[in-house]
This record gives C-alpha cells, structure tokens and sequence, in this order.
C-alpha cells in the first residue's frame, strides 16, 4: 500500500464503519443494554432460572457488541494519530505498522458487516443443527461426526454456546445423527447457510483394500422456537415413545427410560432427545425442537406455494453444497459460491468464517436478483 492511498484507506474503513453503525442502530443497542442492565440488577431475577439465563446471555451479547463498534473506532482513529505521525517524522517503521493496522481493520469490519445482511424473519434466533449420515457407509457416519466436531469447534471459537441435545451412534463408528443448540445473537442467520448437503471424498480408513470412498451428510438449520411463536400442536398427533440413553457402540448409559422420542404423526416428523439427565427435561427440549421444525416446515409450504403461483419451483433441500476432497489432492469447495480453501485440516478443525461469509453474501445476492 503506497503512502498515499492513506486518506483514501481512512476514508473507506470510516465509510464502512458508518454504515455498519447506522444498520446496527448503536442508540437502540445502547438503550436494549440499559434495559437488560436493569433487568438483570432485579434482586429476584434468578427466581427463573431460564428468564434469568436469556437476560444475562442477550446483554452479554450486546455489550460486546457495542464494545466491537466502539474499539474499531477508536482503533481507526489511533491508527490515524499513527499515519500522521510517521509522516512528519519519516518514520517508515511507523507508516508499515500503520498499514498492518488498516488492513486488520479492514478484516474485522467485513466480519463486522457480514452480520448486516441478516435481515431475515428469524435470522436473530439461536440455531438447532441437526446433522445425519447419508449414502456411504461406515464412512458417511464418520463424516457426520467429523462435521459435529467442524461446527462446534467454529461456534466454540467465536464463544457461542453449544449444548448437544442428542447423539445417535453407529454400531462400528461415528454417528447415524446428532442435534445441536447454538445460542447467541444471529446464530440461525448465520449457520442457516450451511443447511444441505455435505460430500466427502477420501481413501476410506475403514476398507482395509484402501479404495476411495465417496460419503455423504445432510445438515438441518433451523431457528430456535419462542414464546411467542404459535405453532398449535395437537396432542393428539403425537406419538410420545420413551427408552434408555444409549452411547458409542449401543452401550446403554442410563438404568432409566430418560431418552425420549416424540413423532408428530401428520408430518412424520421425529424428535429425540436423551443428552438431558430427566425424562421430563428430555420431553421439553424435545417439544421445543419439534416446534421449531414445524415452524419451517410451514415456511416452507407457504414458499412452496408462492413459488408454484409464479409458475416456478424448485427444490434446494438435499442439494449438494460443498465438497471436501480429501483423495487425491486436498481442497473444500462450496459448490454455490465457488469459495475453495485447500486447507482441509483448517476447515475441519471449525475455520469456516470465509465458507460462511460467502454464502450469506451469495444468499444476499440471490434475494436482491429475484426482487429485480
């Protein structure tokens, strides 16, 4: 970066910071903080547990997110004070930091502004992610458990909270399935992208002739259910089935019938649970997921029907989105917006920030072309 791209550099990184700010609305932010502030200073607050946890939880988030905003502005104008200074005191180790400076900037502002193209209906919500082996095999399971490790160690690395709600094991390794919680802010915005399917190509550990063997996973993202949303549930539809926790190998690891299963007959829609320590508990976390799926599941129809009166149909679930190659050169590549790393080691160890940002901007791209 030339000296003289400075104005034009500080100009930029102010013009993104403004109109992130001005999408985010820092005063409503600040007075959401001065609200949950109170709320959490009430002396009976942890009287209910749960409310409690959701007001701590929502004001941490926000608190960090102003802090966000305000640090990268104080950030640009140091790094200003540092410009002007090299310059007057032709100080070219100054001017270098200076440039390491605006292009971390740069970074931190586009991760910052990704979150402004989450305007959805529900892209606020905490995320339930539910991933299942698919065609493949012994190997298919173990790439489900290896996506379960990707996408905890991601969310874990940005201090989400994730809570393993159920885990269905294959008899010889991996996993027939697992359901997950992510909680924090835009959680479902943010992980809604990566609902589909999952290929992995690799010299199979698990074929003792060493062939390549193609595998795949399909993951579900849906939005964390409310309070206030009415999804009516007829108890009547619903098939409720108990039995014991299970773990790897089909050993049991509960002497009760804590797990639970409830399918919502109508639909053939099926929830477990088993990961909670009571019956009860199982029942509730399970209600609150089968909700969830069918709030999508009426997004979906409703789509569906929208799409059918415009005299266009098509169908994306179950579509292949991103392949991890593995055999015989090593890359990831998302097949919607053509992002490729070929580090895989990186991505499946939860590096998935440029996968993600990609497809919530290729999303993006995708609504404003329909709306023209």
């Amino acid at each position: 970066m030339a000296e003289t791209d400075f104005p034009t550099e500080l100009q930029q990184l102010r013009g993104t910071l403004r109109r992130i700010t001005d999408v985010t609305d820092v005063d409503r932010l600040r007075a959401d903080i001065a609200e949950l502030s109170e709320q959490a200073a009430a002396p009976d607050l942890w009287n209910d547990q749960e409310h409690a946890q959701k007001v701590t939880s929502q004001l941490s988030h926000k608190q960090a997110e102003l802090n966000r905003l305000t640090k990268l502005e104080s950030r640009i104008d140091d790094v200003e004070t540092m410009v002007e200074m090299g310059r007057e005191e032709g100080d070219d180790a100054t001017l270098q930091e200076a440039r390491d400076e605006i292009s971390a900037i740069f970074k931190d502002l586009e991760s910052l502004e990704i979150v402004t193209l989450l305007s959805g209906e529900y892209d606020e919500r905490d995320a339930v992610v539910t991933i299942r082996a698919g065609a493949g095999g012994i190997d298919a399971a173990d790439f489900a458990e290896m996506l379960l490790r990707m996408y905890t160690r991601w969310a874990e690395g940005r201090n989400w909270d994730v809570k393993i709600l159920d885990t269905s094991y294959a008899e010889e390794a991996g996993l027939k399935s697992a359901t997950f919680e992510v909680k924090a802010p835009y959680a479902f915005g943010t992980m809604s992208v990566e609902a589909g399917t999952h290929r992995l190509v690799r010299i199979s550990p698990f074929d003792n002739q060493g062939r390549r063997q193609t595998s795949f996973a399909a993951v579900e993202v849906i939005p964390l259910i409310e309070g206030t949303d009415h999804v009516e549930i007829d108890e009547n539809d619903l098939k409720i089935d108990v039995y014991r926790s299970s773990g790897p190998g089909g050993q049991s690891v509960n002497t009760t019938d804590s797990a639970v299963r409830i399918t919502h007959v109508p639909t053939g829609t099926v929830v477990a649970m088993q990961n909670e320590k009571s019956q009860i508990q199982n029942r509730a976390a399970a209600m609150r997921v089968l909700q969830s799926r069918l709030l999508l599941l009426k997004q979906q129809e409703e789509a569906a029907e929208k799409k059918e009166l415009a005299g266009d149909i098509k169908a994306s679930w179950g579509d292949q989105i991103r392949s991890y190659v593995l055999h015989p050169y090593q890359m990831v590549k998302d097949l919607r917006t053509g992002h490729e790393v070929g580090n895989t080691s990186a991505i499946f160890d939860g590096e998935l920030d440029g996968f993600i940002d990609a497809g919530i901007r290729w999303r993006v791209q995708g609504e404003a072309a329909e709306k023209n």
